[in-house]
């Protein structure tokens, strides 16, 4: 398989973007262009995808680099403008092309879903802009990258060796109690020195985003993002039913599996730093040494689930199109940043050889691949993805490749991790319902204290937690701990998709366990589609319902807890 970028039509193929003055041109023609038959329209419409794809790459690099070493003043720079001088005169241009396509009276010869799908978004766009939003837009991509900034210069120092955060909570699986508290604790003095500056970055951001709704007609930020994410297929409702569901079925599961642990460790309660060792005294899960091996392993990996998988990581490897090792001055987390025009996405990551690093590696290795299928869609429109979609590709590899994970450990380690895999997949389902009703009350209450904030969050750690941690003395650590969830600095909403997209990939899975060839051609061909059919259709076309109902939740923990008991 040999990627190419595909010929450019209408911008050169030599063309930095220097400044705004580099594009204007572009955005003009496309205004000023007269376009009377629909063969015109259908050339006005790529040539508009061409620019965003153009537009979007050269982003997706300046974000990229600056997160690979955020200390990189030339890098930081780089980004700022894009965010703060580019998009800022771009956003005028934007909403009259849109203005000009919903004009147009071919849109009507398109009645395919994937046009009325992008035509829907371009419409939505329009009902939401407001002149007086690009300054504060600006501003909030600009405040946002101060998230990064802060969380990459975390780290301790620990015999004689500076760790990054997530190197030292690696150190948390270790058997030796007094080890792990002492790196608790000084990751603990890292994260205090940083709270009120977390606290007060968070509350400015709450406040620009407050007022840009209420510019555009909304009463909250909430119903503001909502419309602006293409949240059409779902309510704010369902989001409450799904809180309720989590806390009905899977809390009282969780707290079962925690009581167990603490039954083998001998204890009555956790303390913060048992949270994470393994509870029968045995050493952390290491499937590799470093980024290199994991890569390796990965490409075999997936080379038996479909010999295309495979190849799709062996061309971004070739590309450069990896960056894999946790090391300092990085930005925390890790992604998928689709690159539109080339198709070949990036893969970021922070590994220190920990098996969540593998579940991390097959899970944006799901993304990259979502990529590869979709890369050959007509317009750009049609290839960004929601993330109830995006993060069915990613969710559903996790346990997809979990047959495969022998490539990095023997008979008795591997069901250990498929074990610490499924019992991962109950724990997280309720801090995604506490983060997602976070922010609900956050943009609801958006004049709220940040003692008021740190109320709510200790009633909903209450309302989504066991009860089985004794946080004596580390009160505030707890209080606190929303700080280290990115998504709510960086793409506020943007969390509830991993839990529908949870319960989509459980179903991908159990269709798996039933014949695992039918399975991952469905998989493909859903993930093909890109965003070319309505949600609930592409969930259908992997074999499994758009629901993520109580019902629903109840039947797959029912599945989860059978496979659990053939691990035991």
């Amino acid at each position: 398989m040999i990627i190419k970028k595909p010929t450019r039509k209408f911008i050169p193929k030599v063309f930095a973007i220097g400044d705004f003055k580099h594009l204007k041109s572009y955005y003009d023609d496309l205004l000023q262009r007269e376009v009377k038959t629909v063969e015109a329209f259908d050339k006005w419409l790529a040539d508009r995808s061409e620019l965003e794809a153009v537009l979007e790459e050269d982003l997706a690099w300046r974000y990229i680099k600056m997160s690979i070493d955020t200390a990189d003043e030339k890098h930081r720079e780089a980004y700022s403008q894009f965010v703060t001088q580019i998009q800022p005169n771009l956003a005028p241009l934007e909403d009259k092309l849109n203005q000009k396509m919903m004009g147009l009276p071919f849109i009507k010869s398109k009645s395919d879903p994937a046009h009325q799908i992008y035509f829907r978004s371009i419409g939505t766009a329009l009902k939401i802009y407001r002149t007086e939003n690009i300054e504060i837009e600006a501003a909030l991509n600009e405040e946002a990258q101060q998230f990064g900034a802060i969380s990459a210069a975390q780290s301790i120092t620990h015999r004689d060796q500076t760790l990054t955060m997530q190197q030292a909570a690696l150190l948390l699986k270790e058997q030796d109690e007094h080890l792990r508290k002492e790196i608790f604790e000084k990751m603990a003095q890292v994260r205090r020195r940083d709270k009120d500056q977390l606290d007060d970055l968070f509350t400015s951001l709450i406040k620009k985003r407050h007022q840009l709704a209420l510019n555009a007609g909304f009463g909250n930020f909430r119903d503001y993002k909502f419309l602006a994410m293409g949240r059409f297929d779902y309510s704010k409702e369902d989001c409450f039913a799904f809180h309720k569901a989590i806390k009905e079925h899977i809390v009282p599961l969780v707290k079962t599996i925690q009581e167990n642990k603490l039954s083998l460790l001998g204890k009555e309660k956790f303390k913060p730093w048992d949270l994470d060792v393994d509870p029968e005294g045995k050493a952390a899960l290491k499937p590799f040494e470093n980024g290199n091996q994991m890569l390796k392993g990965t490409i075999a990996m997936f080379q038996r689930i479909d010999p295309y998988f495979g190849q799709c990581l062996k061309i971004m490897d070739e590309l450069g199109h990896l960056d894999l090792d946790s090391k300092s001055g990085k930005a925390p987390g890790g992604y998928n940043y689709p690159l539109y025009e080339i198709g070949v996405p990036f893969i970021f990551m922070n590994a220190v050889g920990s098996q969540r690093d593998l579940e991390t590696m097959v899970h944006e290795g799901g993304h990259a691949i979502h990529s590869f299928l979709s890369r050959d869609l007509a317009l750009t429109a049609f290839k960004n993805i929601p993330s109830e979609v995006a993060e069915l590709a990613s969710m559903s590899m996790e346990l997809l490749s979990m047959p495969q994970w022998s490539e990095f450990y023997n008979e008795q380690d591997h069901k250990r991790a498929m074990r610490e895999q499924l019992e991962g997949t109950l724990k997280v389902l309720p801090w995604i319902a506490q983060i997602d009703a976070f922010q609900h009350w956050i943009y609801e209450n958006p004049d709220h204290t940040i003692d008021q904030r740190t109320a709510y969050w200790r009633q909903l750690s209450k309302d989504f937690g066991t009860g089985l941690t004794d946080w004596d003395s580390y009160e505030d650590l707890m209080e606190s701990s929303w700080q280290r969830q990115l998504h709510l600095f960086e793409v506020p909403f943007y969390y509830i998709e991993y839990g529908i997209a949870q319960l989509g990939a459980l179903g991908v899975w159990k269709n798996s366990l039933e014949n695992y060839g039918l399975a991952i051609e469905n998989y493909k061909k859903a993930l093909a589609l890109g965003y070319s059919q309505p949600m609930n259709v592409i969930y259908e076309t992997a074999g499994v319902p758009f629901d993520f109902s109580s019902d629903r939740l109840q039947t797959l923990c029912v599945l989860i807890n059978e496979e659990l008991e053939k691990l035991n």
